[in-house]
Formats: C-alpha cells, structure tokens, sequence
C-alpha cells in the first residue's frame, strides 16, 4: 500500500480552521489523504459575536465551549485536530494598546512556543503545512505568533538536536501562507452578483482591503474545492459563538460564490521538491516524490 499524503495546517484559535482553508481540506480528506489541525491557542479571550449566543451559561464556561464546538467543526470536515495547549492572548484595544496578558502565547519566547508544533509534526509527519503570513492574515497577536512558531518548526522539525525528547526529525517538503481575501475574488464576485442583479454585500469590505497596506501576497496555488464549500460553511457554523448564521459570512449563496471563484488560494513560500507554480494542487511535487 503506498504512504498517504498528509496535510497540516496550524491555527491559532478555534474557528480560524473553518473560515480559511475549510473547504480544501474537506476535499484532500475526501480525496483520502490525512489532515490535521493544531490549533495553537483555546480561544478563551475571544468576544462572543453571536447574539443568540451572549448568555451568562456560555460566559462561564467559554473555553469549554469552544472546544466543543471545535469538536463538533473536527467532526463535519473530517479532520484530526490537536490543541497546543497555549493560553489567547486577545485582541488588544485603545490608545495606547494595554500589554497583553501575562504568560499568553503571544508573549512566550518563540523557541518555546514552537515546541508542542514541532512535536506534532515529528508525531503527524505532514508533507505540507499550511500557515499565516507575517501579518497574521490580520494582526492579531496570536495569528502573527503562530506565523512565527510555523516558520521556526518548518526549520526545527527536521533537526536530529533540536528539541530532545519530541519525537524522530521530520522534514516537511513545503509550507504554504493561506491567501485568504485576494482583491481579484471580489472583483469576480461582483461581476457575478452584477449578472444576477444581487446586491453586493461586500463592496465596503473589499474597498477596505483594497486600500489596505498591507502586503499582498501572490496566489501561486489555487485549490478548486467549491463542492466543498457547503461543507465549509457547515463547519463554520459549528463555532456558534463566533459565527452568526445570519452574518457576513452566509450572506452570498455559495453556488454564486462557486461560480465567481471556486478555488482556495495559497502562496508557496517552502519547497523542498520540484514544482512548477501557478499550481492546482498543495501536494504538486511531493506525489512524484513519493512515486520515486
């Protein structure tokens, strides 16, 4: 029998698995290849933005309940999925920004933070990993740590003398950035909304990261999964705390979507096998790889 491919993508609190990447995984998983999620921190400072969410039951007990939902998101995409085990650090606010908690992931040393990752790729042995850019995909401390802690294990993983006592070394073949919210979707997305006489729920959003600075990363890797994006939005759901049913998220049909832009794109920042970009698929030279 040959080796599945196996696929790992890092986050940094439950849900972030479900809004960015959801639908490729689901496919590799339907494809038969292994998938596993670390999510690097519990979420337990997150805001609660369901409204029908917002009870003293669910306040109480949030870091319980996002696990149970990121069990219930586990389950409908198909995905193994491992917690850290690090503390959210939060989103800070005001001016001046107030110091982040005391011993939350954001703070740690980086060579400590990364230590559970690179045990879990020495454990899983993905072939590719899935990550943030430097900015985090938005600057929230914990998504720009996790960035970090990725780039490090990519590195440390395959190290005979790093990290004593985690496991045999591990090399990775390649890493990937997710590109979460390429300016070119919105403008086919409106194209498409435009034909069918639909309003665009997006046009101020997308306005606001076109005007971003923030660097924009070229797409090297489009994944068509548009058949599962319902799978997608199903295991979004899934983190009722921070996911309104009737939000943003939800407000485009996702056959619209599909027809607009029915890829997940990603920019390929690793390799360590022979690949041609653009590419169509994550596992682009590591299936030949493998056949050698």
């Amino acid at each position: 029998m040959s080796e599945r491919l196996r696929l790992m993508a890092v986050h940094a609190h439950p849900d972030d698995e479900s809004s960015k990447g959801a639908a490729t995984m689901a496919r590799y998983v339907q494809e038969g290849a292994e998938v596993l999620v670390v999510t690097m921190t519990g979420g337990e400072r997150g805001d609660i933005l369901n409204p029908a969410m917002e009870r003293p039951d669910v306040r109480e007990n949030i870091a319980e309940v996002r696990r149970e939902e990121m069990n219930r998101a586990r389950e409908i995409l198909g995905v193994e999925q491992e917690f850290a085990g690090f503390v959210d650090s939060g989103l800070p606010e005001g001016d001046p920004l107030p110091p982040l908690p005391e011993g939350c992931f954001a703070t740690l040393p980086v060579e400590e933070a990364a230590a559970p990752l690179v045990a879990a790729i020495r454990r899983f042995r993905p072939h590719v990993i899935l990550t943030y850019d430097e900015n985090g995909g938005y600057p929230h401390p914990d998504h720009i740590m996790t960035h970090k802690v990725s780039m490090h294990a990519f590195d440390a993983a395959p190290e005979p003398h790093a990290y004593p006592g985690t496991g045999d070394p591990w090399q990775p073949l390649k890493l990937y950035y997710f590109v979460g919210f390429p300016p070119e979707r919105f403008e086919a997305l409106a194209t498409v909304l435009a034909e069918r006489g639909l309003e665009n729920p997006f046009e101020e959003w997308s306005k606001r990261i076109n005007d971003s600075t923030r660097r924009r990363w070229e797409i090297t890797t489009r994944v068509r999964c548009n058949e599962y994006f319902d799978v997608a939005h199903d295991a979004l759901r899934a983190h009722a705390t921070q996911i309104d049913p009737n939000g943003f998220w939800f407000a485009v049909p996702n056959d619209v979507v599909a027809e607009a832009w029915p890829t997940e794109d990603y920019h390929l920042v690793r390799s360590l096998v022979d690949t041609e970009v653009p590419e169509t698929d994550l596992f682009a030279g590591v299936r030949e790889s493998m056949r050698v």
